[in-house]
C-alpha cells in the first residue's frame, strides 16, 4: 500500500492503534487522529511515515480543522477509517455522557465523512470504513452493559453509512461498514474462538485491497454466544 494515504479516528488506543499499525506495516502513510493528541502521538511513535492530528469528534470546528490539516499534509485521502466513538455503560450515563456518546458516534461519523469527502474525491481508490458494532442491530445482546444511548449512536452511525454507500457508489467511493461484537483488543491475543482486533483488521485490509470492481458494503459478525 505504498503511496496510499489513510486517516484513522480514535487512533490513540484500542482498535484504532491496531489498524494504524497494520496499515503502516503495509507501507501506507497514516494520519492518526484522537481527542487526546498525546495518545495519537504515542501511536505514531511506533510507526513509519505517520502523523498525529488532534480531532474532537463532538466538535464540528475541530473536525474541520483536522480535515484542513490533513489536506495540507497529504493533499488527498485514499482511506478514511471512522473508528473513534465513545462507549457508554449504564453506570456512566449522566446527561453530558449521553450527549457525548451520541455526538461522537453518530455526528462524529457524519462530520468526518462530510469534511473529508473533498480529499477523498481527489483519490482514485477512495474507501470509507466505518467500525459500527453488533450493538447497532436488533440481534445484539439485550443483557449487554452498554447504555441504550450507545446502541442508538451505533444504529445512527450504521444507517448513515448505508445511505452514503448508495449515494457515493456512482462516484466510485466505497463505504464499508463492520458490525463486530465485543472483541479482544490485545494485539497478541490468540485466535482461539474469541474475536480479536487482528481478525477485524484483516477484514478491513481485505476489503480496501480489493479491485474497484469489488464492492463489499458490510461485514456482519456472529456473536460469540
Amino acid at each position: 500500500m505504498c503511496g496510499v494515504n489513510v486517516v484513522i479516528t480514535g487512533g490513540g488506543r484500542g482498535f484504532g492503534r491496531t489498524i494504524a499499525r497494520r496499515f503502516a506495516a503495509q507501507g501506507a502513510t497514516v494520519v492518526v487522529t484522537a481527542r487526546d493528541l498525546a495518545a495519537a502521538q504515542r501511536t505514531c511513535a511506533e510507526l513509519r511515515d505517520a502523523h498525529a492530528v488532534h480531532c474532537d469528534l463532538t466538535d464540528p470546528a475541530s473536525v474541520r480543522r483536522c480535515a484542513e490539516q490533513v489536506g495540507e499534509l497529504l493533499g488527498h485521502v485514499d482511506v478514511l477509517v471512522n473508528n473513534g466513538a465513545a462507549f457508554l455503560a449504564e453506570s456512566q450515563a449522566d446527561d453530558d455522557a449521553i450527549v457525548r456518546t451520541i455526538l461522537s458516534g453518530t455526528a462524529g461519523t457524519v462530520l468526518m465523512t462530510e469534511s473529508f469527502l473533498p480529499l477523498l474525491r481527489r483519490s482514485e481508490r477512495a474507501d470509507v470504513v466505518t467500525v459500527v458494532s453488533l450493538e447497532a442491530e436488533s440481534r445484539s445482546d439485550p443483557a449487554h452493559i452498554a447504555h441504550a444511548a450507545f446502541h442508538a449512536a451505533k444504529a445512527g452511525q450504521g444507517r448513515y453509512a448505508e445511505i452514503m454507500s448508495q449515494r457515493l457508489r456512482p462516484e466510485g467511493i466505497r463505504m464499508i461498514s463492520l458490525y463486530p461484537p465485543d472483541f479482544d483488543n490485545d494485539d497478541n491475543a490468540p485466535r482461539d474462538g474469541v474475536l480479536t482486533a487482528q481478525s477485524v483488521a484483516d477484514c478491513v485490509l481485505f476489503a480496501v485491497n480489493q479491485p474497484r470492481d469489488c464492492f463489499i458494503r458490510s461485514f456482519h459478525f456472529e456473536p460469540m454466544s
